[in-house]
């Protein structure tokens, strides 16, 4: 990322299985093809979960660690979690400066928001998603599927990030569309040069 401005922060948020990493690195190929300004990143909410009850520790973590650090001008520096072996793995740094797109369930919520410059969510049907979920992550994933989405249901309930989000995606998105929106967006928010 680039060290010079502050960085732009694209949240991509929706349930389990919805698409978001898809969508993420589709947008930010997009935006890079597209001439964006900025360098542009992605960052993966999954990294931060501290395991399979961890979604609301994990919101928590990627606001303090990532969102208002990059906001502030600091670098974000995080440990990610080690999914396979149930524990803490690495530590990252992300460098201020640039555009990230962040994406995962909870980028959005509603203490990240004021941080983010803008907002997507995906809506997909339940049973598409656990699909494609249990697709992508197999066996992995399935002993946990309802516990993560108890939590998914339970974060929901109070904060309706679909109906505060800046740009909402149902079914195959246009991503060049959606790159345009989000660039606009962008401009508005803050049309000075970077």
């Amino acid at each position: 990322m680039s060290p010079a401005g502050r960085t732009r922060l694209i949240g991509v948020d929706g349930r389990s299985g919805a698409g978001k990493t898809t969508l993420a690195d589709r947008l930010a190929a997009a935006l890079a093809e597209g001439g964006a300004p900025l360098p542009v990143g992605v960052f993966h909410l999954e990294e931060l979960y501290p395991g399979w009850d961890g979604l609301d520790a994990g919101m928590e973590q990627y606001r303090r660690s990532v969102l208002e650090s990059l906001t502030a001008g600091r670098p974000a520096r995080w440990t990610d979690w080690d999914w396979v072996h149930d524990r803490p793995g690495r530590t990252h740094v992300i460098d201020p400066g640039g555009l990230l797109i962040a994406e995962g369930v909870g980028v959005g919520h509603a203490a990240a928001r004021p941080l983010l410059d803008a907002l997507v969510w995906v809506e997909v049907p339940a049973a598409e998603r656990r699909e494609r979920a249990l697709a992508r992550d197999g066996d992995l994933y399935r002993p946990h599927w309802a516990r993560w989405a108890a939590q998914e249901d339970s974060w929901l309930e109070t904060d309706d990030v679909a109906a505060a989000a800046d740009v909402v995606v149902t079914g195959d998105p246009g991503v060049h569309e959606i790159a345009r929106r989000l660039m606009a967006r962008l401009h508005a928010v803050d049309p000075g040069p970077r």
